[in-house]
């Protein structure tokens, strides 16, 4: 997997392009761990994103969670195939998606 950030002040948006899975999700989380402090608006953009397993809702989860408490998290170009995982989850009620 591939994570590309750009920040602009206090927003932070990050690319994933690949799939998001047991192998990946602990480097998202360390990313975003890393990067999260003083952020208030986060946007994860999956348009590249493949697949997402167990492991990187748990990363996702961890995010908006973080971002309940210091801003806003939104996740946007969410392609079908990822859509049905965030439906099938429950995620998609969880998640602001755009």
């Amino acid at each position: 997997m591939t994570i590309t950030k750009e920040q602009n002040g206090s927003s932070l948006t990050v690319n994933l392009q690949g799939r998001l899975d047991t192998t990946t999700a602990p480097d998202l989380d360390a990313e975003l761990k890393e990067d999260l402090a003083g952020i208030q608006a986060l946007t994860l953009d999956l348009k590249e994103l493949e697949y997402i397993s167990s492991a990187g809702l748990r990363v996702l989860l961890s995010a908006q969670k973080v971002m309940n408490k210091q801003g806003s998290m939104v996740v946007r170009n969410v392609n079908q195939t990822v859509m049905e995982v965030f439906e099938i989850t429950g995620f998609s009620d969880i998640l602001t998606i755009a």
